[in-house]
């Protein structure tokens, strides 16, 4: 088992122990601004009634993305993790 695997099977296991499903999760991503990472990240979330802010660091280099959404499961905030994977930069905290 890699890394990655452990993180989200441990993720998972803390979810199901501390988390009466459904609901609300925070997401918090730092992109950086090169690109069109923050709107990547919002395409991702468009249509499930999330609610996306932003902040730009005080060098302008990068900004903050938190995500609040309501989750069904343990396995939709592990989904949600894997749909952002690929953002060029993504920081997931």
């Amino acid at each position: 088992m890699d890394k990655k695997e452990k993180f989200y099977k441990d993720l998972k296991e803390k979810l199901e122990d501390n988390t009466k499903f459904p609901s609300d999760y925070l997401y918090k991503f730092i992109v950086p601004t090169t690109k069109n990472q923050v709107k990547e990240i919002e395409g991702f979330f468009k249509g499930k009634k999330a609610k996306i802010s932003t902040r730009a660091s005080k060098t302008g280099k990068f900004v903050s993305v938190s995500i609040l959404i309501k989750v069904k499961s343990a396995d939709e905030v592990i989904a949600n993790y894997h749909l952002v994977e690929g953002v060029e930069g993504l920081i997931s905290l």
